[in-house]
């Protein structure tokens, strides 16, 4: 098993997708890249620690590959806005990957400088960093869409979301 660890803005949204995919074992919600210790999702919320919100994905390569992860991440979210997603902003709401290996790193970034690009015009604004401390956020983050899928914002942005994995990415959805 690896792990990485993916900011793509809101991690509801990320967990949502990444939390369907064959080979995926465990997404968990939380925080990365800041310099407060054990922040709270309202201190977050307010830019002041420095901290994206991130999921981190523990996951099988055999069953799929880190670069198919790599275009599972470059197309289920903007890479091109700057601590943007949609109608989210702030610096918590970043596109960042967050990587635990060498291997790890010289793939991201050789993809965001090949794959990305196939799908994006834009500059890729992705930050590339080596994962530092990953703090858990609160529980009732944890599986939010699963468990709220008729809140207002579950049901407005991550339908979309969810239809993009299944169009491009159907055979690598887990059987339910």
């Amino acid at each position: 098993m690896e792990t990485v660890y993916f900011g793509a803005g809101c991690f509801w949204c990320v967990e949502a997708v990444f939390f369907r995919l064959k080979g995926v074992d465990q997404v968990i919600s939380g925080y990365m890249g800041g310099h407060i210790k054990n922040p709270a999702y309202r201190e977050v919320c307010d830019g002041n620690t420095g901290h994206a919100e991130v999921i981190k994905v523990v996951f099988n390569p055999m069953i799929i590959p880190f670069n198919t992860l790599l275009d599972v991440f470059w197309t289920t979210h903007d890479p091109t806005t700057l601590n943007r997603q949609g109608a989210d902003k702030g610096t918590q709401y970043r596109s960042a990957i967050f990587f635990t290996s060498e291997n790890q790193k010289n793939e991201a970034e050789l993809s965001k400088s090949n794959v990305a690009t196939q799908y994006w015009n834009d500059p890729i604004i992705t930050e590339i960093n080596p994962a530092d401390v990953f703090y858990v956020a609160e529980e009732y983050h944890q599986h939010f869409y699963e468990n709220n899928p008729e809140q207002s914002y579950c049901s407005i942005v991550i339908p979309p979301k969810i239809s993009k994995l299944q169009k491009r990415f159907s055979h690598l959805l887990k059987l339910n």
